[in-house]
């Protein structure tokens, strides 16, 4: 999945001034990044690794508040990904999802869990029918890889130890296996496929 960058079309725009319109843009709460449509200004040598880990100019971005600003001037337009501020607009890599959801706390039961994700950026979303979860299969192997909606189109890949601690709670409705939260219920795997 993912995009790979021509060299020529890498971009001037620093990740500096990107974090600092991000700061400027963010000061109360997400920035209104779904109404900003600045004009292309190439790619960014920025890449998501599948582990969540950001990487600027080939090395990983170490410090966490950096992250977490970049995470939330992130916008997705069909199967790219773009930073954006009121002026800018510049393309990076996502190899696979943009965030991961590395822990989840479950609430109530049955028809009435709730199933509240956080991410490796500190976003928080309630599984449900606005963010659903979803799992697709690899082809060849089988193996699993389940998605939780955070917002706008940008999902985040469940970690394994979180997603092996949600098949133990999960429920049979309707010849599925899965999982309910938010009063909507996930297919995670048909009945028939369960290991005995």
């Amino acid at each position: 999945m993912a995009k790979a960058m021509s060299k020529e079309s890498i971009t001037t725009p620093s990740a500096e001034s990107l974090a600092e319109a991000a700061r400027q843009a963010g000061k109360k709460g997400l920035p209104p990044v779904h109404k900003w449509n600045p004009e292309f200004c190439g790619d960014l040598d920025m890449r998501i690794a599948r582990d969540g880990t950001w990487f600027y100019l080939g090395t990983p971005i170490g410090r966490p508040e950096l992250v977490r600003l970049f995470s939330t001037i992130l916008k997705r337009e069909g199967d790219k990904y773009f930073l954006v501020t009121p002026v800018e607009k510049v393309g990076i890599t996502v190899d696979d999802a943009p965030f991961v959801a590395v822990d989840f706390e479950a609430g109530g039961a049955g028809e009435a869990q709730n199933l509240l994700f956080e991410t490796n950026v500190g976003d928080k979303v309630l599984a449900g029918p606005d963010n659903p979860i979803r799992v697709e299969r690899d082809p060849e192997t089988g193996e699993p890889s389940p998605y939780v909606l955070v917002r706008d189109g940008l999902e985040a890949l469940i970690d394994r130890k979180s997603f092996y601690r949600l098949v133990e709670i999960g429920a049979r409705q309707d010849g599925w296996f899965g999982l309910w939260s938010g009063g909507d219920f996930f297919r995670i795997i048909p009945e028939d496929e369960l290991p005995e």
